[in-house]
């Protein structure tokens, strides 16, 4: 049921957006979770990706962003494991390592499939839910300004999260987590990142576009001191440096420390 209404609410959002073509390349996942580790769960999703990922190559990674349960990801790995070569995967699930528990929704769905993509070996990020991606929120003064009649897509995002706030915030200031931008917002940045460091010596590039994660590397998006200003680590590292991610007040920037 969840797996149908997500697939309907994406046809939706595509026709708002006016991409009736860009149809053709949704596919319907899983309508079940993992029995075990070993097993994967047949999808149309799952055999794409695998179909996909054999397109690249390990210097040309292809990118998998998810945004929910990974159980399609992790059939893909289990039905076709040499795409683990081919693959980087960007996941929002899990809470922060110093979180009090580990019970996440997208994680606790399907905990067989989330221990399959963390031992597969391939590049993975992960953007842990309570203590870093939950202090990515936006008001609703914020959608009024940014997107309330700009477009269709913009005044149905509006309506839907306004409404859904004043279910248990009607008549006073509310702000919601925005937590599924963040994965997409990861990849944005990154290219952002490496565009910027080209006309800045200061800056250099976390990676150039293209180049994969060292194999097997798993980086947290880490939380600092300051609960509204929380670094964090994409996916690769520097030789004599590091580079931080910061969502601060609701945005996101990037900054590139040298130690070297």
């Amino acid at each position: 049921d969840g797996m149908e209404k997500s697939y309907d609410e994406i046809m939706n959002l595509l026709t708002l957006m006016g991409e009736e073509d860009m149809k053709a390349n949704v596919y319907k996942g899983s309508r079940g979770y993992l029995t075990d580790e070993k097993t994967p769960v047949d999808s149309p999703a799952a055999r794409h990706l695998c179909e996909l990922a054999m397109r690249y190559t390990k210097e040309d990674p292809l990118y998998v962003v998810s945004i929910g349960c990974i159980t399609n990801v992790a059939s893909a790995i289990l039905m076709k494991p040499e795409i683990t070569e081919r693959i980087v995967v960007v996941w929002l699930g899990g809470h922060y390592t110093s979180w009090i528990d580990t019970n996440e929704f997208n994680m606790m769905q399907d905990i067989a499939a989330a221990r399959v993509v963390f031992a597969c070996g391939c590049p993975l990020v992960q953007l842990p839910c309570m203590g870093v991606v939950s202090a990515f929120y936006v008001s609703g003064p914020e959608l009024d300004y940014w997107l309330k009649g700009k477009n269709a897509l913009c005044d149905y995002l509006v309506k839907h999260t306004t409404e859904a706030a004043e279910e248990y915030a009607k008549g006073r200031v509310w702000s919601r987590i925005i937590w599924d931008v963040t994965a997409a917002a990861w990849l944005s940045l990154c290219r952002s990142f490496s565009e910027y460091s080209q006309n800045n010596k200061r800056y250099r590039p976390l990676r150039q576009a293209g180049t994969p994660a060292p194999q097997g590397s798993v980086f947290f998006l880490g939380s600092g001191s300051d609960p509204r200003t929380l670094s964090c680590l994409p996916v690769c590292v520097p030789e004599h440096g590091f580079a931080v991610v910061q969502i601060i007040a609701g945005g996101l920037a990037a900054r590139y420390r040298d130690n070297g």
